[in-house]
C-alpha cells in the first residue's frame, strides 16, 4: 500500500487537515525512508505545503477577569489567577506545592516538568493573597495537579465558549505575561528566565502582539540636566572658593 501512494494521494490528504496532519505525515514519511521501508520520496521536500499555525495571542486582562468572575470553583479560580501572575505552564502552575513557597523572601522555587530546569520568581502581594489561602502543605491544587493537561484544557475551553471567548487556552496565559512584561519594560533576560526561552527570538515571538506606546521625546528632554551651564558657573567661580567647600566637607567628616 506505501508503495502504491502517489504524491497526489499526499496532497489530497494535507489539503483537507490541519498542522498536525502536515507534522506527523511528514514524520511519517522521513522514518520510512530512514528505514529504507521506501526506496525513494513519495513526493518532493520542495513540494510539502508549508506548516502554517492559526495565529496566537495572549489572554487580555478584561478576558481573563470575566473567566475568573464566572468560574464557581474557588481552586480553579487560583489556579487561573496565578497563571495570570507568573505565566509558567499549565503542568507547572498546576504541580506547584506549598513547600515551593519561601515566603521569607516572597519568592516561589521550581523544577520546570518540560526541561528539568529550575525557576526562582518572586511574586508580588497580588499573588501573596492568593496564595495565602491556599493549602499549606502538598499541592496548591490537589484537584488539578494530578489532572491530566488535557481535561484541565477542556474546562478552561468550555468556560471559554460559555462567555463567548474565541481564540485563547491555558497557553495564552504565557502568550500574555509576555505582552504585559515587554509593555512594562520589564527586562528581556528577565522575561525569559521567567518563560523558560533560552533564545531571544523565541520570547519576541511570544510578545509579537505588545503594543508599547512610546513617550515623546519632549518629556526626556526636559529631564536633562544642563550640564554644560553648571561646569560655566563653576568655571567662573575662584579656585580658593572650591578648595574651602573641600575642606570645610572633611572636617564635618571628621566630626
Amino acid at each position: 500500500m506505501v508503495l502504491e501512494t502517489k504524491p497526489a494521494d499526499f496532497l489530497k490528504v494535507l489539503r483537507s487537515g490541519g498542522v498536525s496532519i502536515n507534522v506527523y505525515l511528514r514524520r511519517i514519511c522521513n522514518f520510512a525512508l530512514d528505514m529504507n521501508w521506501l526506496p525513494w520520496p513519495i513526493m518532493p521536500k520542495r513540494e510539502w505545503p508549508p506548516v502554517r499555525y492559526k495565529p496566537k495571542r495572549g489572554i487580555t486582562l478584561e478576558e481573563h477577569q470575566r473567566i475568573a468572575a464566572r468560574e464557581p470553583n474557588e481552586e480553579t479560580r487560583a489556579f487561573y489567577e496565578t497563571l495570570w501572575h507568573l505565566g509558567g505552564s499549565q503542568s507547572d502552575i498546576a504541580n506547584l506545592r506549598a513547600e515551593d513557597i519561601d515566603w521569607n523572601d516572597r519568592v516561589i522555587s521550581f523544577f520546570r516538568r518540560k526541561t528539568g530546569t529550575a525557576v526562582r520568581i518572586a511574586f508580588g502581594d497580588s499573588l501573596a493573597a492568593i496564595l495565602q489561602k491556599r493549602p499549606h502543605d502538598g499541592f496548591l491544587f490537589p484537584r488539578l495537579g494530578p489532572m491530566h493537561e488535557k481535561h484541565r484544557a477542556k474546562e478552561f475551553n468550555r468556560r471559554c465558549k460559555g462567555l463567548g471567548i474565541a481564540g485563547v487556552s491555558l497557553h495564552s496565559y504565557r502568550y500574555a505575561w509576555a505582552e504585559r512584561a515587554k509593555v512594562a519594560g520589564y527586562p528581556e533576560r528577565f522575561a525569559q528566565e521567567a518563560l523558560g526561552h533560552n533564545s531571544a527570538a523565541v520570547h519576541r515571538a511570544y510578545a509579537k502582539k505588545a503594543q508599547v506606546t512610546l513617550p515623546p521625546l519632549e518629556e526626556y528632554e526636559k529631564k536633562i540636566v544642563p550640564f554644560n551651564r553648571t561646569l560655566a558657573k563653576d568655571e567662573r567661580e575662584p579656585a580658593g572658593k572650591h578648595a574651602n567647600s573641600a575642606e570645610a566637607e572633611l572636617v564635618a567628616i571628621a566630626k
